[in-house]
C-alpha cells in the first residue's frame, strides 16, 4: 500500500513539473516576442512593399527596355523557371555549396571555439586573429583567392608544382569557391558557438571527469545537448546566408563552367537581361527556398530543445 502512494506520488510530482516547466516555456514564448516585436515591425515596414512588388512584378512579362510592352502572364513565369534545367542546375550547385561550407565550417569553427574557450594566456590575440578574416569584405576576398589560385599569377600552383586552370572546370571552380566562403564565414560560426561554450555548465564537465568519462565522451554526451540552441542559430544563420552566395561567385567566375547559384541567375535575369518578370519570379521562388529551409531548421531542432530544457 505504501509502495503504491509513493508511485502514486512521484507520478505526480512528475506531472506538477512538467506544469511548472511548460508555464515556464510559455512565459518565455510570451517574453520572445516581446522582445522580437519591435523588430520584426521594423522588418516589415521595410520588406513589405519590396516583397510584395516583386511579387506582383513575377506575374507580368515585363522588360525594363519595353515598359510598354508590359503583360500579365498569370504563373506562367514560374512554369517557366521551374520547367527550365537551368533553375535546378543552378538550385544543384548553390546546395552543392551550402551543404559542403556548412559542414565543414561547423568542425573548424567548433575546433576554434574550443580553443579559444580553453586558452588562458593570449587569449585576446587568439580570438582577434581567428575573427580577422570575417572582418574582411566579401569582394576583398574573394579577390585575393582568385589570385591565389590564379594559372600564371597563382601562388597556389607554384608551391604544389601544378599547372592547373582552377576556374575552367565546374568542380575546380567550386572547390576553390567553398574554399573562400569558408576561410571567410568560419569565424561567424566558430564566435557563435564560443557563445554556446559558455553556458554549458562547469559542474557538469567535472561530474563527467569523476564518473570517468572520456573527453570525446563528455563533447558527446555534456557539451553538444547542452549548446544545441547555439549551434541551431549557427547552422540557421550561416545556412541561409551560404544559400544566397553571390559575392565569391560573381568574382570568381562571373556564373561560368555551370557556377551559377540561385542568387546569381536572379542577377543575371533581372540587371544583364533586363527581365523583371522573370527575375522577380526568381527572387519570391529564392524567398520561398530561404524560409522552407529556416521552417525545416526550426522544426527539426524544436523537439531536441525541448528535451534539453526538460519539457
Amino acid at each position: 500500500m505504501a509502495a503504491t502512494t509513493t508511485a502514486g506520488t512521484a507520478v505526480a510530482d512528475r506531472r506538477v513539473g512538467r506544469a511548472r516547466l511548460s508555464d515556464r516555456a510559455r512565459g518565455e514564448q510570451r517574453l520572445g516576442w516581446m522582445l522580437v516585436a519591435p523588430a520584426v515591425a521594423v522588418m516589415l515596414l521595410v520588406t513589405a512593399y519590396p516583397l510584395g512588388r516583386a511579387v506582383w512584378l513575377s506575374l507580368y512579362s515585363y522588360r525594363l527596355t519595353d515598359p510598354e510592352g508590359r503583360e500579365f502572364v498569370g504563373l506562367r513565369n514560374y512554369g517557366v523557371v521551374l520547367t527550365d534545367g537551368l533553375w535546378w542546375q543552378t538550385v544543384f550547385t548553390t546546395v552543392v555549396i551550402t551543404v559542403v561550407t556548412v559542414a565543414i565550417e561547423l568542425v573548424i569553427g567548433f575546433a576554434f571555439a574550443m580553443v579559444m574557450h580553453r586558452i588562458v594566456v593570449g587569449r585576446g590575440l587568439v580570438r582577434t586573429s581567428i575573427l580577422i578574416p570575417y572582418g574582411i569584405i566579401t569582394v576583398v576576398a574573394a579577390y585575393a583567392w582568385q589570385y591565389a589560385f590564379a594559372l600564371d599569377s597563382g601562388f597556389v600552383n607554384e608551391w604544389f608544382g601544378l599547372d592547373r586552370s582552377w576556374f575552367a572546370g565546374r568542380w575546380s571552380a567550386l572547390f576553390v569557391i567553398i574554399m573562400a566562403e569558408v576561410w571567410k564565414t568560419t569565424p561567424f560560426i566558430s564566435l557563435l558557438l564560443l557563445a554556446g561554450l559558455a553556458q554549458v555548465p562547469e559542474d557538469l564537465q567535472e561530474a563527467a571527469k569523476v564518473d570517468g568519462a572520456t573527453n570525446w565522451q563528455r563533447f558527446t554526451r555534456v557539451t553538444v545537448p547542452n549548446m544545441k540552441a547555439a549551434i541551431m542559430v549557427a547552422l540557421l544563420f550561416r545556412t541561409l546566408d551560404a544559400y544566397r552566395i553571390f559575392d565569391t561567385i560573381f568574382i570568381m567566375t562571373g556564373g561560368a563552367e555551370k557556377t551559377e547559384s540561385v542568387s546569381f541567375l536572379t542577377y543575371r535575369q533581372t540587371i544583364t537581361r533586363t527581365a523583371l518578370g522573370l527575375g522577380s519570379a526568381l527572387s519570391v521562388l529564392l524567398f520561398l527556398s530561404v524560409v522552407l529551409i529556416a521552417f525545416i531548421y526550426l522544426k527539426g531542432f524544436r523537439t531536441d530543445l525541448s528535451r534539453v530544457r526538460g519539457e
